[in-house]
């Protein structure tokens, strides 16, 4: 319930937000809710089941490359394209699933490495479908009840709305059976087995879930800036996704948002280091997972804990050894 309101609750902001920000920040705030998207999508493979997965930019990908071909080359509305886009990668990603979750730790991470290298190979070569290296431009933006959602604020509260939404579904699954058997398995697979999880069927399932949510953020990216390439989803693109999980707390859907929101204007308000941001990146990565492993999610729930007074503490001592 509280993770919940939590949601809500920045949610709420981001909306008040938009009545108060120029129009160069609403852009940049559509571009972190749509990362927030995507972000919320990599806490199910790496924050709930613990498979670490460098390849996420490449659903992504999927998902804006599928949105772009079928209404720029089949005329399709983006309401109608966006369901066979999101339900293509989320076959894609069962069927890759099962063979890439055989591997196990950097290994993993090294295969859907290489799976985010192989995807932009093709979406740069394959020139009839993707226009390679020049994208595909004139994406149609959306349409709801009978508004353009093209200006930078309309489109902001329709992400929100998104968000919201599917921040609640995630928080929803992390309650459920499901998501405890995700967090079995990611703390001890072998102990999980035993109990009768599925393990390798749990884990498909969190990739699985990734993905679609990956996809979804692909076609908001479509249609918020009309154009894809495949510099867009880069493997680079999924390192960020990554460290936007790590930033906000692995685990936690109000964390990824955070994280999500934190790397996305980190670059503009350190814009005068110049190329000395990168190395800042760096060090404050490397400060992080030293110092907050369990990143900004896990300091508030710390902050959150109330201590119990040295007296209380012995009294509860007392009694524990007195039973």
């Amino acid at each position: 319930m509280r993770s919940a309101l939590v949601l809500v609750a920045l949610v709420l902001a981001g909306f008040a937000l938009s009545f108060a920000v120029s129009e160069y920040t609403l852009r940049l705030l559509n571009m972190a809710v749509i990362a927030a998207v995507a972000v919320i999508g990599l806490n199910f493979a790496f924050g709930y089941a613990g498979l670490i997965s460098l390849g996420h930019s490449a659903f992504v990908g999927l998902g804006a490359y599928g949105l772009a071909i079928l209404t720029t080359k089949a005329g399709w509305s983006p309401w109608l394209a966006a369901l066979p886009a999101v339900t293509g990668t989320g076959l894609v990603a069962a069927a890759l699933g099962y063979p890439l979750l055989r591997l196990k730790g950097h290994y993993l991470a090294l295969a859907t490495l290489g799976l985010n290298v192989s995807f932009s190979i093709v979406a740069a070569n394959w020139i009839e479908l993707t226009g390679g290296t020049n994208g595909i431009a004139q994406i149609p933006g959306l349409t709801l009840a009978g508004h353009k959602l093209d200006g930078e604020r309309p489109f902001l509260w329709f992400g929100l709305a998104v968000l919201a939404v599917l921040g609640l579904a995630a928080l929803a699954i992390h309650a459920s059976r499901l998501g405890r058997a995700m967090m079995a398995v990611r703390d001890d697979e072998t102990a999980a087995a035993m109990t009768g999880i599925d393990v390798t069927g749990v884990s498909v399932t969190a990739f699985v879930l990734s993905a679609v949510y990956a996809a979804i953020a692909g076609c908001l990216f479509a249609v918020h800036v009309h154009f894809v390439s495949p510099d867009d989803f880069n493997y680079a693109h999924s390192i960020t996704f990554l460290s936007m999980l790590i930033v906000g707390g692995e685990g936690s859907v109000a964390g990824a948002i955070v994280g999500a929101a934190l790397l996305t204007f980190l670059p503009e308000w350190l814009r005068v280091l110049g190329e000395g941001y990168l190395a800042f990146f760096g060090l404050m990565m490397l400060a992080i997972l030293i110092f907050l492993p369990t990143g900004i999610a896990g300091l508030l729930r710390r902050w959150r804990r109330p201590k119990l007074p040295p007296q209380d503490a012995g009294a509860d001592l007392d009694g524990a050894v007195g039973r």
